[in-house]
């Protein structure tokens, strides 16, 4: 008997018009993207065009939204990568309608509305709490260092800013006496030529002039001599807000008084700022910080994430410290305002969290809303408890989780989170921000989170049919 195959005719046409519909199963991810999409407001997205009707028109926004969502959740974050998938992947056609916007339209779609993209975690949240997957019986924090858009090498000094700066200037007058045969241009400007309270006012300051940065970031800038620029004025940003400061400081301490009405003591020991800033600035992406990762040192930034039971992030954001000291009730208001905006009043039941979040102060605070917190004040890495931190809240935290219901609880904390980092960072392989600036990575990481929800709310769906 001769051999028999299924016929391949690559000549063969269509002898009915093709149906988008019968190209992907009925539980595709795709089609529940879509769906989702369809599910959410999205006037923040339409409300940035133009409504006359003149110029050029767009590509449909809910398109564009569903298209991002959908490549996110598949670990594909570069626009050309998207364009090519409209070509060449049945389920990108099908989302884009058959539709091929370009790189450089999806990566303007990216910018125009970052805000709008960073809102759509909220929106995902919402759809997450109608099916009832946005409990907060338990919920932990923890953050994940994901390495920016930037190399550890552009970390420059004040010093070598100017130094490149002077260069760059003095190439563009070489350039110009070449071209015009005469010398033109502006010159620079010249360089800049209780102990513990003192630290305390500057190290507030500092911190005051980096929540001014956060409230309102601002993008980076394309061009390398303009980013030179842009580094060196946070530098000087830095150093006047430090003598500020210590001018602020010194007269306290010459004129204040302490809280029983008496006047300070003996003046405070003269302090004189540098002349000129101290300090790197990474040139790439100057909102990066040197933090440590699980593999070392890297060029990043420091992602927060609150999760509950069911692996769905309650709340995300960026924080450029690589320390998780401080960022707890930070955390835990995020999480309480996407969970109010997505319509859930509950109250969480207990907050779980590691070492490194262990901040007295805040954990009281949470502690009076109602909120028990459980968080180690040792780190499993170390045998004996750390130096002075024994007594008091301390002790009492350890025989919390030396009991054994508090033990049953905090061991809930690394199933929980830890599970959500390992799925975007290693099987979505989404390890490393594409875009620069705090802003612009805020809204890259909602968006990663954002995705991560929808795969979890397209799982619950897809085993519940």
């Amino acid at each position: 008997m001769a051999q028999r195959f299924v016929a391949c005719d690559r000549e063969q046409s269509f002898l009915m018009p093709p149906d988008v519909r019968e190209w992907l199963p009925a539980n595709h991810l795709a089609w529940f993207v879509i769906s989702a999409v369809e599910e959410m407001n999205l006037d923040a997205f339409y409300a940035a065009h133009r409504v006359d009707g003149r110029s050029r028109p767009p590509y449909d926004p809910a398109m564009m939204v569903a298209l991002l969502l959908y490549a996110y959740a598949r670990g594909i974050p570069s626009s050309r990568v998207i364009e090519r998938a409209c070509a060449e992947d049945v389920a990108f056609r099908v989302i884009a309608a058959q539709r091929r916007p370009d790189h450089a339209t999806i990566a303007r779609f990216l910018e125009r509305h970052q805000d709008a993209l960073a809102g759509l975690f909220a929106e995902v949240l919402t759809l997450c709490a109608r099916s009832g997957l946005a409990k907060v019986g338990v919920i932990a924090v923890d953050g994940t260092k994901v390495q920016a858009n930037a190399s550890r090498n552009e970390n420059l000094d004040y010093e070598q800013l100017v130094r490149e700066i002077v260069q760059e200037a003095l190439a563009t007058d070489a350039a110009e006496d070449e071209l015009y045969g005469e010398a033109r241009g502006d010159e620079l400007p010249a360089e800049f030529s209780t102990e513990q309270g003192r630290r305390g006012w500057l190290r507030e300051a500092k911190q005051r002039l980096e929540a001014e940065r956060a409230t309102d970031p601002q993008p980076v800038p394309r061009s390398r001599p303009k980013r030179l620029k842009d580094a060196k004025r946070r530098l000087e940003e830095e150093l006047w807000t430090e003598v500020r400061a210590n001018d602020a400081y010194e007269h306290y301490r010459a004129h204040g008084r302490m809280k029983n009405g008496r006047r300070f003591g003996a003046l405070p020991k003269p302090y004189t700022p540098p002349e000129i800033p101290e300090g790197r600035v990474n040139v790439t992406d100057p909102d990066s910080k040197v933090v440590k990762g699980l593999r070392g040192w890297i060029q990043g930034y420091n992602a927060q994430a609150v999760t509950n039971e069911y692996h769905i992030v309650l709340a995300a954001e960026v924080q450029t410290v690589g320390a998780d000291f401080g960022h707890l009730e930070p955390m835990l208001d995020a999480a309480q305002r996407e969970l109010a905006a997505a319509g859930v009043d509950e109250t969480p039941g207990v907050l779980l969290a590691d070492a490194g979040y262990w901040h007295g102060e805040q954990m009281q605070r949470i502690v009076d809303r109602g909120i028990p917190v459980l968080i180690p004040p040792d780190t499993s890495r170390r045998r004996t408890t750390r130096r002075n931190w024994d007594g008091g809240h301390y002790d009492f935290m350890r025989r919390v989780l030396a009991s054994e219901r508090g033990g049953e609880l905090y061991r809930k904390r690394q199933p929980m989170i830890e599970p959500v980092f390992a799925q975007v960072k290693f099987n979505r392989r989404l390890d490393r921000f594409r875009r620069r600036g705090r802003g612009a990575v805020r809204t890259e990481w909602r968006l990663i989170t954002a995705t991560h929800n929808i795969l979890k709310l397209h799982r619950y769906a897809t085993a519940a049919a």
